[in-house]
């Protein structure tokens, strides 16, 4: 079954494999305790690929949205979900080569109770402009784990049909009308 969410260029790369034409694949970690040296909000950009790239994010990006941002060069593997009717599709995404940065990030965030959002992104290395896909597949990051070598986690797409509904959660704190 075609994604719907794919461009018309990167169909066209899939289907015909044009060798001046790289499909690069990247990946983006995004978490609150992800922070620069200044103390903003960042998140970990990594590129399948032997260089870095310098490529345009789409506009509705949760960190730097329209900017043009590095992603850093680095192996790793990522199996997209398949596009059928599974409920909840989850895939293995495994880091190689691993920095210090990387790992200072994950130990931050392996202290919180919110989730490691993760964003896969495909650019054609003849238009960085935006990415391939819109919008972009956004899993959540569990079960993470690291040695010296890589880092490997499961992630998912939300599971809506476990959200709860309405998402407002009432307690007495919030509402103290219903304490009695």
């Amino acid at each position: 079954m075609p994604d719907p969410a794919l461009s018309e260029a990167i169909r066209e790369a899939y289907a015909s494999a044009p060798s001046d034409t790289v499909i690069l694949h990247t990946l983006e970690l995004r978490h609150p305790s992800f922070l620069d040296d200044d103390g903003q909000p960042t998140a970990i950009r990594v590129v399948r690929d032997h260089v870095d790239l310098m490529a345009r994010l789409e506009e509705g990006a949760p960190v730097d949205g329209g900017s043009i941002v590095r992603f850093v060069a680095m192996g790793f593997e990522l199996e997209l979900p398949p596009v059928d009717t599974a409920p909840v599709p989850e895939i293995a995404v495994t880091l190689d080569n691993v920095s210090r940065e990387i790992v200072r990030h994950l130990d931050a965030a392996a202290t919180s109770q919110d989730k490691i959002e993760v964003t896969y992104r495909p650019y054609l290395s003849t238009d960085l402009e935006g990415p391939q896909m819109d919008p972009p597949i956004t899993l959540v990051l569990t079960e993470v784990e690291a040695n010296a070598l890589q880092v490997t986690g499961r992630a998912r797409m939300l599971d809506i049909g476990n959200k709860a509904f309405p998402s407002e959660t009432y307690t007495a704190r919030r509402f103290p009308g219903l304490a009695r």
